[in-house]
């Protein structure tokens, strides 16, 4: 389990009982017990890869968790759909206890960043009993919308999601692919070091902007080192419509969510975490107040000077503070149950 090989560790593809087939890293501590030990399963956002969680696997292994960890529908070595309906939220919940049922895994501690801190929010209303703990990194929580907002009254709202209008337009998905190298440059940038040219590039309009400037030339891999970068280079050459699908699905979402069926918030007993980096420009802090009035335990980390790629920047932290609270989670459950 070496991050700088990605072959180092131990890969799956199945197809599940929701008949898409999925690529996953499964990897089992050494005193592996169907009955007693706790899985971790770790979903990714975008532009991402089960690689995005390479620091922490081996470290939670060592701990005695299993860590199950996909390329979310989309990515790497996992079906692809061209349609966006395809990426509906409830569809990818469906996929993950699809997975879990796969592995036999009746609950588990579920991990989410970016967009897959958003699925994995849903999961905890489509599918509350699978969760033993709730840990949503980079995007507060929001409850499902009882009223249709478009996305582009969304951006009027929430300015820092003006480059969601580029991605959900299609052509973006070419354009995107013939300018990869940079685009990735800009995603994994460091931004600790200013560059007044890319400020404000999130904002509408920014992103084809920087992307099509040639006056704009990014040095350098930014948080990733060469080998990272040329593997994440390698994942998503000319494979970049699906995962920019997710930006397409709007008012998929906001159907889906009119069903009786979906809770509002995730279960009063669920221990849940969020972790957010306050230099996180995408990461709607806004809606802190929302998470906090809806879960009112809410456990929330607030991380100075740290950005968007949280298990990149704060990797050691992120290893440290996920096993310390699902450990103070087990115990404040056994207290419970005394």
């Amino acid at each position: 389990m070496d991050p700088a090989n990605p072959a180092s560790f131990n890969h799956r593809t199945e197809l599940l009982s929701t008949g898409r087939r999925y690529h996953f890293v499964d990897q089992l501590p050494a005193n592996y017990d169907p009955a007693t030990t706790k899985t971790l399963v770790c979903i990714h956002g975008f532009p991402d890869l089960w690689y995005g969680w390479r620091y922490q696997i081996k470290p939670w292994v060592e701990l005695g968790y299993r860590v199950v960890v996909p390329d979310m529908l989309g990515y790497g070595g996992t079906d692809k759909p061209e349609d966006e309906a395809e990426y509906t939220p409830r569809k990818i919940c469906n996929d993950i206890a699809a997975l879990m049922d796969l592995l036999q895994l009746q609950k588990a501690v579920i991990i989410g960043h970016d967009w897959g801190c958003f699925m994995v929010s849903r999961f905890a209303l489509w599918h509350p009993n699978r969760l033993l703990s709730l840990i949503m990194m980079s995007v507060p929580f929001v409850p499902p919308s009882k009223t249709y907002a478009s996305l582009e009254q969304m951006v009027e709202r929430v300015p820092n999601w003006g480059y969601h209008l580029f991605f959900n337009d299609k052509r973006s998905s070419a354009e995107i692919e013939s300018r990869l190298p940079k685009f990735l440059k800009l995603i994994f940038r460091d931004k600790r070091k200013s560059d007044i040219r890319l400020e404000n590039w999130t904002l509408k309009g920014g992103l084809p902007r920087v992307l099509r400037s040639e006056d704009i030339q990014l040095e350098g891999t930014g948080l990733l080192n060469q080998q990272e970068f040329d593997y994440y280079l390698s994942q998503f050459d000319r494979s970049m419509h699906a995962p920019l699908n997710y930006y397409r699905t709007t008012l998929h979402r906001f159907k889906e969510e009119q069903d009786e069926s979906i809770l509002q918030a995730p279960r009063p007993d669920l221990p849940v975490l969020l972790i957010i980096g306050k230099n996180d420009p995408t990461s709607n802090q806004a809606a802190l107040d929302i998470t906090r009035r809806l879960i009112p335990h809410v456990q929330i980390e607030l991380l100075e000077g740290a950005g968007h790629w949280l298990m990149v920047e704060r990797k050691e932290y992120v290893t440290e503070i996920v096993p310390q609270f699902v450990r103070n989670a087990a115990a404040k459950d056994v207290q419970t149950k005394l």
